[in-house]
């Protein structure tokens, strides 16, 4: 145990000195909030509009799968550098995990992840064009929810 002490006691030097900058610097700092300060620093330009709105969450669904891109890649190299030691185990556990990685990536493309931005805005408006027209004409029919069936009534 008293070979790990010169560990243990950087360890907690480093600890005691982080937490008395941070604390230091709060103290200390002088606070003179501006506008300029509270703006967002893009590369030193200024900016002329708001920042659009947020990100879709998909674009986080793309981010999540290209780090298991690489997960199955690390995943990929100990098999592919000593596949003997390894074994059949080994490969049957690498093709399992890709497979249930590749059914999540063709859910997730399925379901829209990688449409963001003008391809997204493109199919809205299709879907929108779609919607508008019905299938005998280019003129839709509106506020007929909620009533009787109209042959109905001019049989009568």
């Amino acid at each position: 145990m008293g070979q790990y002490l010169p560990i243990v006691c950087l360890l907690v030097l480093a600890t005691l000195f982080g937490a008395l900058s941070f604390f230091a610097s709060g103290l200390l700092a002088p606070r003179r909030p501006s506008s300029a300060k509270s703006a967002p620093y893009e590369c030193g330009i200024v900016p002329s509009r708001e920042p659009p709105d947020r990100f879709p969450v998909t674009f986080y669904v793309v981010a999540m799968l290209f780090i298991m891109f690489d997960i199955e890649l690390i995943f990929i190299y100990p098999f592919a550098v000593d596949r003997k030691f390894l074994g059949a185990y080994a490969l049957w556990e690498m093709i399992g995990f890709s497979a249930v990685f590749f059914a999540a990536f063709v859910y997730v493309v399925a379901r829209g992840a990688l449409d963001w931005g003008p391809v997204a805005q493109h199919r809205q408006l299709q879907q929108a064009a779609r919607d508008q027209h019905t299938p005998t004409g280019s003129v839709r029919v509106v506020g007929l929810e909620g009533r009787a069936d109209r042959s109905i009534e001019t049989a009568a």
